[in-house]
C-alpha cells in the first residue's frame, strides 16, 4: 500500500471508533441523565430506567436482522445508515415532548446498537492489511472506554449546567460529524454473498463458535451481575462519597482503555489463553472485592483491575469468534452482539435478585463464580487456536460451508 493509502486507511478506522464513542455514549447517557429527564418528563425513576433496558432487548433481535436484511449491500452504505439512525435518536430525545416519544429515540438506538456492533468489527478488519486487524479491532473498541470515561461523565457535567436536552443534541451534532467524516473516509467494502438464515445459525455448529458464545453468557452476565451495582457497593462496603466514587469510576475507565491494548496483545499469541485468563482475573478480582473492599484503597486497585480486565473483553471475544470462522465473521459478530445484550440483561436481573433478597457483595460474588465458569468452559471445551489464519474448528459431522467459502 502508498503511504497515503495506509494513512487514508487508518482515518477510516478511526471514524469508526469515533462513531463507537457517540454510539456508547447515546447508549449510556441515560445513566448519568435519569433523575433529571424523570423530573422533566413527570414520570418515576424505574420508569425511567426503560430508556436503558429498551435499547439492549431491541439490538438482541435487531444484529441477526441486520444482517440477514442486508444481503450484499456495500458494508459502507450501512454504516451510514446506522449513522444516520443514531442522529435521529438523539434529535428525537432531544425534542420529545414526552416520554413515548423519548422512548420511540431510544429504540431507534437499540437498533443502531445491533447493526453497529455486527459490522463494525469486522470492517476495522477490512480496511486495513491483515496482520493489523488485531489492532483496528483494539482501535474500534477503544470508543467503549473513552465514552466510559470521558463521554458519559461529560455528558453528565454538561446535564448539569445546560439541561439533558442540550446533551442530546450535542450527541447529536457529534455523530453528525462522524458521519461527514466517514462519508469522506471509508472506501466501498462490498459484500461478497448475502447471509441466509440458514447459515446464521449453521455457525452454531462450529464448535469453538459454541464454547465462545457459552462463555459470553458467562462472562458479560457475570460482569453486569456485578457491575450494575457497583456505585451501591462502594457507597456500602468501602463507604465512599460521591467524590471518591467519581474518582473510582474514572479509574476503572481509563483502565478498560489500556485493557483493549492488552487484549490485543494477548490474543495475538494465544486467543484460548487470552480469553479464559481475562475471564479468570475478572473472577478472581469481583470474588475478592466483598473481602477486601471494606479497605478504601483495596477498593479502588480491585477496581482498576475489574476495568483492565473488562476492557480486554471485547477484543478477546471478537477474536475468539474470528479465529472460530473468519469466512464468517459478520454471522458471528451478529451472534454475539444478541449474546451479549442477553447476557447484559439476564446478568443485572438476577444480580437485582441477589442485592434484594441477601447483599450488594453477594451479586459480585455471583459474577465472580459466572466469569469463573466461562474460563472452566474454554480451558476445558475451547480448542487452541490455529495461528493468524484462523483455521475453524468444527465437529466432525458439521458441515463445511464456511471452509468452502472466501473472507470479507
Amino acid at each position: 500500500m502508498e503511504p497515503r493509502s495506509v494513512l487514508q486507511s487508518w482515518l477510516a478506522v478511526a471514524s469508526i471508533a469515533v462513531g463507537t464513542f457517540a454510539m456508547v455514549t447515546t447508549e449510556f447517557l441515560p445513566i448519568g441523565l435519569l433523575t433529571d429527564i424523570a423530573k422533566s418528563l413527570h414520570i418515576s425513576d424505574g420508569t425511567a430506567g426503560l430508556m436503558v433496558t429498551t435499547p439492549g432487548i431491541v439490538a438482541t433481535f435487531a444484529a441477526p436482522a441486520w444482517i440477514l436484511a442486508a444481503g450484499k449491500l456495500d458494508r459502507r452504505l450501512i454504516l451510514w445508515a446506522l449513522t444516520i439512525l443514531l442522529i435521529a435518536s438523539n434529535v428525537i430525545a432531544a425534542l420529545a415532548p414526552n416520554f413515548p416519544v423519548l422512548l420511540a429515540g431510544r429504540v431507534l438506538v437499540g437498533i443502531c446498537i445491533g447493526g453497529f456492533w455486527t459490522f463494525a468489527m469486522a470492517l476495522g478488519r477490512r480496511l486495513v492489511p491483515e496482520e493489523s486487524g488485531g489492532r483496528a479491532t483494539s482501535i474500534i473498541a477503544v470508543g467503549v472506554s473513552l465514552a466510559t470515561v470521558c463521554g458519559v461523565p461529560a455528558a453528565t457535567l454538561l446535564g448539569s449546567i445546560s439541561g439533558w436536552r442540550v446533551v442530546f443534541g450535542a450527541t447529536a451534532g457529534l455523530a453528525a460529524l462522524v458521519l461527514l467524516a466517514q462519508i469522506l473516509l471509508l472506501p466501498r467494502l462490498p459484500a461478497t454473498q448475502a447471509i441466509r438464515a440458514g447459515q446464521l445459525l449453521g455457525l452454531l455448529r462450529v464448535r469453538n463458535a459454541r464454547v465462545g458464545l457459552v462463555a459470553v453468557l458467562f462472562t458479560a452476565g457475570g460482569h453486569f451481575a456485578a457491575y450494575t451495582y457497583l456505585k451501591p457497593f462502594l457507597q456500602q462496603v468501602p463507604v465512599m462519597d460521591e467524590k471518591m466514587i467519581t474518582a473510582v469510576l474514572f479509574a476503572y475507565g481509563a483502565a478498560g482503555f489500556f485493557g483493549t491494548f492488552f487484549g490485543e496483545f494477548a490474543s495475538g499469541r494465544s486467543v484460548r489463553g487470552a480469553y479464559a485468563v481475562t475471564a479468570l482475573l475478572l473472577g478472581i478480582v469481583l470474588v475478592l472485592s466483598p473481602a477486601l473492599g471494606g479497605n478504601r484503597t483495596a477498593a479502588t486497585v480491585l477496581a482498576t483491575l475489574w476495568g483492565l480486565a473488562f476492557g480486554a473483553v471485547p477484543i478477546v471475544v471478537q477474536a475468539w469468534m474470528y479465529k472460530a470462522a473468519p469466512a464468517d465473521f459478520e454471522s458471528g459478530s451478529a451472534l454475539l452482539v444478541s449474546t451479549f445484550q442477553i447476557a447484559i440483561a439476564s446478568g443485572a436481573l438476577l444480580g437485582g435478585r441477589i442485592v434484594d433478597g441477601f447483599s450488594v457483595s453477594g451479586a459480585l460474588v455471583l459474577g465472580g463464580l459466572l466469569t469463573f465458569a466461562a474460563s472452566a468452559t474454554l480451558w476445558l471445551f475451547g480448542r487452541e487456536d490455529r495461528g493468524a489464519s484462523g483455521s475453524p474448528a468444527k465437529d466432525d459431522a458439521a458441515p463445511q460451508w464456511s471452509a468452502q467459502r472466501s473472507p470479507h
